[in-house]
C-alpha cells in the first residue's frame, strides 16, 4: 500500500527551499540605491562609453541598474537605442518638478537595465533654476524615493549611474550632491593628470558644501593602445598619483566600443566577446568586489 504521506526527495527539498529563499527575498523591503556619478569635465574621455558599458556589465551580473542621463547632449540615451521622439518625459522635467523620476524611466533592450533619458532642453536648466534654493540638490531629491515602497526583486534598482555632461556645471554638481560616490573615466593621453587635479578640487568643495559622504570610488582608465608609450606612460602616472584608487581593470581603446552605439547598443550587446566586452565585465566585477570590501570597512 502507498504511503498516503509520502517524504520528499532531496530535489523536491531543494526545490521548496529555493521557492521559500525567493518569496522572502521578495517580501525584503528594497534598500536605496547606490548613486555612482560618472563625471570628468574633459570631454571624450569615454563617460558615456563607460556609464552604458558598465550598466550592461552590472545587469549582466544581476544587478539592477538604472542609468540617468545628465548630458543635454543625450548620447547614452541614443546608445542605448532610445530614439529622441521616444523621449516624452526625460530627465529636464524631473530636475525642474514636472515628473517624478519613475515617470521619465524606460526599460532598455538590455535585462535589469533601465534609463531615464535626456533632452537638449537640460542646457538651459541652469538659468531655470539657477535661483532657486534648492537647485543642487534636485536629482537627489528625485533619486531618494526611487525604491520607496519596492520589494527587492519587484522594480527596484540597486544601482543608478548619472552620465555627467563634460563641464563643471550644476547638472555635474547636482550629480555630485546625490551620489555615494564618484567613479571617474580618464583617457590615457597627455593631459589626463591636469584635468584630474581641477577634478579633485571640484569633488572635495562638493564634499564640503554639499555632500559630506562623497568619495572618489575609483579611477578607471579608458582608450589604452598597449603600442603607444604615451599610453603607458599615463597609466605609470596616475597610478603613482592616485594609488589604490585607480581600478586594475584598463578599457583598450577598440573599434567595436566605437562602432556599437551607432547601433543603439552596449558593446556588449554588439559583440559580447570582443576585448572591450571584456574590459567592462572585469570593471564591473572590480567594483562588486570594492564596494564590499566599502560595505565592510
Amino acid at each position: 500500500m502507498a504511503d498516503p504521506n509520502p517524504s520528499p526527495s532531496s530535489g523536491d527539498a531543494a526545490q521548496v527551499d529555493s521557492q521559500v529563499i525567493d518569496l522572502a527575498a521578495r517580501t525584503e523591503p528594497a534598500k536605496p540605491p547606490r548613486v555612482l556619478a560618472i563625471a570628468n569635465q574633459k570631454g571624450g574621455v569615454g563617460k558615456t562609453t563607460t556609464a552604458i558599458n558598465l550598466g550592461t556589465a552590472l545587469a549582466a551580473i544581476g544587478e539592477r541598474v538604472l542609468i540617468v542621463d545628465l548630458d543635454p547632449q543625450g548620447n547614452a540615451s541614443t546608445g542605448l537605442g532610445i530614439d529622441r521622439r521616444n523621449r516624452r518625459c526625460s530627465t529636464y522635467d524631473v530636475l525642474i518638478g514636472d515628473a517624478p523620476m519613475r515617470d521619465a524611466i524606460v526599460a532598455t533592450a538590455v535585462p535589469r537595465l533601465s534609463l531615464a533619458p535626456s533632452t537638449m532642453d537640460l542646457s538651459g536648466l541652469e538659468l531655470e533654476i539657477g535661483q532657486a534654493r534648492d537647485r543642487a540638490f534636485r536629482l537627489r531629491s528625485a533619486i531618494s524615493p526611487l525604491n520607496a515602497g519596492k520589494f527587492v526583486g519587484t522594480g527596484d534598482f540597486t544601482y543608478v549611474l548619472v552620465d555627467c555632461p563634460p563641464s563643471l556645471n550644476l547638472l555635474t554638481v547636482n550629480a555630485m550632491a546625490a551620489a555615494n560616490a564618484i567613479l571617474v573615466p580618464l583617457q590615457c593621453e597627455f593631459f589626463a593628470l591636469e584635468g584630474l587635479s581641477q577634478l579633485l578640487k571640484t569633488v572635495e568643495q562638493v564634499r564640503t558644501t554639499l555632500n559630506p559622504e562623497l568619495t572618489i570610488h575609483g579611477i578607471v582608465l579608458t582608450m589604452f593602445d598597449a603600442r603607444n608609450n604615451l599610453s603607458n606612460q599615463v597609466v605609470a602616472d596616475v597610478r603613482e598619483f592616485m594609488g589604490r584608487k585607480v581600478y586594475d581593470t584598463i578599457i583598450p581603446r577598440n573599434v567595436r566600443v566605437s562602432e556599437a552605439p551607432s547601433y543603439g547598443k552596449p558593446v556588449l550587446v554588439y559583440d559580447l566577446k570582443c576585448v572591450g566586452s571584456e574590459a567592462y565585465l572585469r570593471l564591473a566585477t572590480e567594483i562588486i568586489q570594492r564596494e564590499k570590501e566599502l560595505r565592510a570597512s
